[in-house]
């Protein structure tokens, strides 16, 4: 989430939308510490009992390299499957800005258009297709893709972005800077039948501030 603010001179200021009061929940436990813009999780285009654990982005489809993103979200043992896990990632287009939509409502005009929101299954899978994204135009920061999670019982909080194995901005300075939170974002991209493929497991609460199972 820090890659955010260090764009924030990148981009036009938006104001966050109206969620869908129907995803929030009132009485849901206090974890992960501030995070600013965590709540476009509720700007879902469907209410969160109408997710499936797969998502296309709105890129996927033009051109550039395509990726797809798949995994297990796992409770804190490291071991159960957690269902039921909202995710929503959002990224750079290929020019390396978060382009909004023409008629970008809410946290869309900041996120961009390139966003989409799943929900794990019973396995706790979760998977998604879109375009890698670009970095940010004349800085050093590794391309990535940022994640949301909001499981049934505590507020949205994030993780470790995405980063890629491989990145020249990937320095070892940079992967040392990770906090590792849901357990290491940095995924190896295979390429195969025409698209890169990666896969990141995700381990519930690890190194999320303020956390218990």
């Amino acid at each position: 989430m820090r890659h955010l603010l260090y764009f924030v001179l990148f981009m036009s200021i938006g104001l966050s939308g109206c969620a869908q009061a129907s995803n929030q929940s009132k009485n849901a436990k206090r974890v992960g510490g501030n995070c600013e813009g965590c709540e476009a999780i509720y700007e879902s285009p469907v209410t969160f009992e109408k997710l499936t654990n797969t998502a296309t982005l709105p890129d996927y489809n033009e051109s550039g390299p395509k990726l797809e993103i798949s995994g297990i979200i796992y409770h804190r043992d490291g071991k159960t499957p957690a269902k039921d896990v909202v995710v929503y990632v959002y990224h750079t287009d290929q020019t390396g800005h978060y382009t909004p939509a023409a008629d970008a409502k809410g946290w869309g005009k900041r996120h961009g258009r390139l966003r989409g929101w799943m929900k794990t299954d019973k396995n706790g899978y979760y998977h998604f297709y879109t375009l890698k994204p670009a970095p940010y135009p004349a800085t050093n920061i590794p391309a990535h893709i940022h994640i949301t999670l909001k499981e049934p019982d505590k507020n949205e909080y994030y993780i470790d972005e995405y980063l890629f194995d491989g990145d020249a901005f990937l320095t070892t300075s940079e992967r040392n800077r990770q906090e590792k939170r849901g357990g290491s974002g940095i995924i190896s991209l295979e390429q195969k039948n025409g698209m890169l493929h990666g896969k990141r497991d995700i381990v519930l609460g690890l190194n999320v501030p303020g956390y218990a199972p």
